[in-house]
């Protein structure tokens, strides 16, 4: 399995994938086009969202240990004009916050119930994902796809396994093993039963197998690109239903 980057790696690929966003955003002379992989948003939305997202787990990390999500104060729209202005400054925020505490301070996530730490470090490694896929989606919305980096879309499939499937509760289908195959070299085998999802070792026997780039792997299982976007063998309702479940929307 990949390695996690290191914090400090963890809060420049934040930034990074933030400021992609952004990038791709400042060169539409439209922000009120659509963005097609979230069809309810427009690139406005999209921004606004990301801002937003950033500001509440700044605040959840440096609220600390505590059993509730954090109450965000209204963002003070006075001090940094413009769109794109607030989204740095909460980005910056975000990976203050988080540089502050450091990798092990106990916090407040929505993904207590799976196995994955709750910590600014575990914050850290999420909010990559986050940015990185909503960095995917304003480029598509500007015609400018590109794919998520290697390093972040390897890390954000164990971490999405980790994470989304952690707190999804009970396979809901007959039992079934699935493999995903980077071409990057790494390998995920999930075990999918009435216990829920399970990473787990070695070359065993697949009900289905999916094979592509870490990065068309990562927006695949996100659902910003088909199933046939990847090389699949096996049966195909089990692929299907893994990419319906858990439900992300």
């Amino acid at each position: 399995m990949p390695q996690t980057p290191a914090f400090d790696d963890l809060l420049a690929l934040i930034q990074d994938r933030s400021a992609a966003l952004r990038d791709s955003v400042a060169g539409c002379p439209d922000l009120d086009v659509r963005v097609p992989s979230c069809p309810d948003w427009s690139l406005r939305d999209l921004v606004a969202h990301l801002t937003k997202v950033h500001r509440f787990w700044a605040a959840a990390v440096t609220n600390g240990p505590s059993g509730k999500p954090p109450t965000v104060a209204p963002a003070d729209d006075t001090l940094t004009a413009g769109l794109l202005a607030r989204s740095a400054a909460a980005t910056g925020e975000l990976v203050a916050a988080l540089r502050a505490a450091g990798p092990a301070v106990s916090c407040w996530t929505w993904w207590g119930e799976s196995d994955v730490p709750t910590t600014s470090g575990a914050v850290a490694r999420h909010q990559v994902r986050e940015a990185a896929v909503h960095a995917f989606d304003a480029q598509t919305a500007t015609g400018t796809p590109r794919p998520v980096p290697a390093v972040v879309a390897l890390d954000g499939i164990a971490e999405f396994f980790g994470v989304s499937h952690g707190t999804a509760g009970p396979w809901p289908h007959e039992p079934a093993r699935v493999g995903l195959h980077a071409a990057e070299g790494e390998s995920w085998l999930i075990d999918l039963t009435a216990s829920g999802s399970d990473v787990i070792d070695g070359r065993q026997d697949t009900a289905a197998d999916l094979y592509g780039s870490a990065s068309d792997l990562l927006l695949t299982l996100h659902g910003r690109l088909p199933l046939d976007s990847l090389r699949s063998e096996g049966d195909r309702t089990t692929l299907e239903n893994l990419l319906s479940w858990p439900d992300l929307g």
